[in-house]
């Protein structure tokens, strides 16, 4: 396997730290920014807070050695008192981190954004992320979460929205550079802020989870995007991947009325 030097953000912990196990033990060189430190299955440490507009800058600057992808897996979870942060972190500081880190990016290379289902109503969202794409400094964050009227809830969701979107919006143009973007929207998944999720969504996470069975593990979504940074991926691009346990599956099967359409042992069961 040839060797490749891939850049995870939100390393230390969750999906981002078993994302850089997984590609360490792959044999990959991994470049790992978070705004705590550590030395677990990273080679180069870069200190980044997605909050600050001089750190997105300072961390592009000193990567010095190409890239073959990028997974922008960093965010902040539904907390109040957190709207700006959510806001700025989950993508306006993501966004702008990528686009810092585009001249250190190898032909070919991957970009694979960690979106989530929260962000699947993202068509009732889109004119709502238009309107927050439109910003650029965090100065205007206040008063644009004053004039929507939302809280960390929709802060959250808004976010993750954006991401699937600005995914979607990149493609054609990262295609056209010899590069790929995907997004992955996991679901429940058993992290340390699973907590704020639950609060966040109340009875709404409890019943997916008892649906699917359990909680995603975070090494099941980390596979997932290993595999996507990988050339094995090559003709995915501008895909959103839900990695849900089935949960998308199962809400849309409500919605349509499907059941009529299962197996007859499925029907019968109540």
């Amino acid at each position: 396997m040839t060797k490749m030097t891939y850049a995870v953000t939100g390393v230390v912990s969750g999906i981002g730290a078993e994302l850089a196990r997984i590609l360490k033990t792959q044999g990959h060189r991994v470049i790992g920014f978070d705004i705590q430190k550590t030395d677990k299955n990273v080679d180069h440490f870069i200190h980044l807070d997605l909050n600050d507009a001089t750190s997105i800058a300072n961390a592009a600057t000193v990567i010095g050695e190409p890239l073959d992808g990028l997974c922008n897996n960093a965010g902040l979870p539904p907390r109040d008192g957190l709207e700006e942060a959510i806001l700025q972190v989950n993508f306006l500081g993501t966004r702008a981190f990528t686009n810092a880190m585009m001249p250190h990016m190898r032909k070919d290379a991957s970009i694979v954004n960690m979106a989530s289902r929260a962000g699947q109503n993202w068509r009732e969202g889109l004119e709502q992320v238009k309107r927050l794409a439109l910003l650029s400094d965090p100065s205007q964050l206040a008063a644009f979460i004053a004039l929507e009227g939302i809280d960390a809830t929709r802060c959250y969701n808004l976010t993750k929205e954006a991401v699937i979107l600005w995914t979607v919006a990149e493609s054609e143009a990262m295609t056209a550079r010899g590069l790929r973007i995907n997004s992955l929207s996991p679901a429940a998944v058993a992290t340390g802020i699973l907590v704020d999720f639950q609060k966040a969504f109340g009875e709404k996470v409890a019943i997916n989870v008892a649906r699917a069975g359990r909680a995603g593990a975070p090494e099941e979504i980390a596979e997932i995007a290993a595999f996507l940074l990988s050339p094995a991926s090559n003709w995915i691009k501008g895909a959103d991947i839900a990695i849900d346990g089935g949960i998308a599956s199962f809400v849309q099967s409500d919605v349509m009325g499907l059941a009529a359409l299962r197996l007859k042992s499925d029907r019968d069961v109540t």
